[in-house]
């Protein structure tokens, strides 16, 4: 009887890890879900395939950052040897040319304002060297602000510590993400003149692990993605603590972007604490101001749709959303939202 016990509860442990497992896909990477994912309400934007069309031969090293601006070119920030920053029509996909030769050392952070300037930060997580800067640049890439002092860290209105991001508001006040070495947010006016930061390293209300990411909706509130405390945190334009977003779907946020009264979340497993990407979720989440989630789509994986390390995400006036992808991903998807 007792052998017989053991082999039924083999049998059992045999089908719940077949349950755990899929195929590999066609490039090889084992592909696994997380428990309960077959219960997923339907998705809510669909990818679109093929999109984008890079030049023949060329791959994509870890696409750092995305960003996406008034005309719809579509801006992807990567680390591999050649055009650090591609540009492509976000209709077509088509490759339109590249820019930012030169400018970075360690590419991590790209957004684009609402006047189409391009914003850059050098950092690197656990690195010791990088120029510990920002960087404004035109639509076609001539620098035209710099922030922070070269390849010298520190905490102050002229120095960063491999700050992260960088989001800017209607009034062209800019709000630095500076997340890797230090834990604040600091905050210049239109000019690049230092006003003041806020923040220090802890899990409280108004403190960091890790800003990664920011965003700035349209009354000026400041949210900030703390993506090894899993919440994001809002303030208002001077930096006094507004509340904490932390809904259950939510596992680690990675980056996030506002449009349109809506804030649209890369959500996946914490690299920095060396979780990887399973058994937590990963996908995009867009909610609203107050945190509720209102969609919700993909999963782990490097086939057409899914994500593996999701590092950046960008929202176009037309509601498109791209994500871009570090780690085993190494790309830059679209998603559009389903019309059926």
């Amino acid at each position: 009887m007792a052998s017989r016990r053991i082999a039924v509860s083999m049998l059992l442990l045999a089908g719940g890890a077949c349950a755990l497992a899929s195929a590999a896909d066609k490039s090889g990477v084992a592909l696994f879900e997380r428990p309960g994912n077959e219960d997923r309400p339907p998705e809510a934007y669909q990818v679109v395939h093929g999109w984008p069309q890079l030049p023949e031969g060329f791959t994509f090293g870890a696409v750092s950052a995305v960003g996406v601006d008034s005309h719809n070119h579509v801006f992807v920030l990567h680390r591999g040897p050649q055009y650090p920053i591609m540009m492509f029509d976000g209709a077509t996909g088509k490759f339109l040319k590249s820019l930012g030769e030169g400018v970075l050392m360690l590419r991590h952070g790209l957004y684009v304002d609402n006047q189409d300037n391009i914003w850059l930060t050098d950092a690197a997580n656990a690195s010791p060297t990088g120029l510990h800067q920002v960087f404004k640049l035109s639509h076609e890439g001539k620098v035209l602000m710099t922030l922070g002092t070269k390849g010298v860290a520190g905490w102050d209105g002229s120095h960063f510590f491999h700050p992260t991001d960088v989001a800017v508001a209607a009034n062209g006040d800019i709000y630095v993400a500076d997340g890797y070495g230090n834990s604040r947010i600091a905050k210049f006016d239109a000019n690049g003149k230092f006003l003041f930061d806020w923040g220090t390293k802890g899990t409280g209300p108004g403190q960091f692990a890790s800003p990664h990411g920011i965003a700035v909706d349209d009354q000026g509130h400041v949210y900030v993605a703390d993506r090894p405390n899993q919440r994001i945190e809002v303030f208002d334009s001077n930096g006094k603590f507004i509340s904490i977003l932390k809904p259950p779907a939510m596992e680690f946020p990675w980056a996030l972007r506002y449009r349109d009264g809506f804030l649209y979340v890369a959500n996946a497993g914490d690299a920095g604490r060396g979780s990887g990407p399973w058994p937590y979720d990963t996908n995009v989440l867009k909610m609203d101001t107050t945190g509720k989630v209102v969609a919700k789509f993909g999963r782990f994986g490097k086939y057409d749709g899914s994500m593996m390390a999701p590092h950046s995400i960008a929202v176009a006036p037309d509601g498109a959303v791209y994500v871009g992808e570090v780690g085993q991903g190494q790309r830059a998807q679209k998603f559009v939202p389903k019309t059926n």
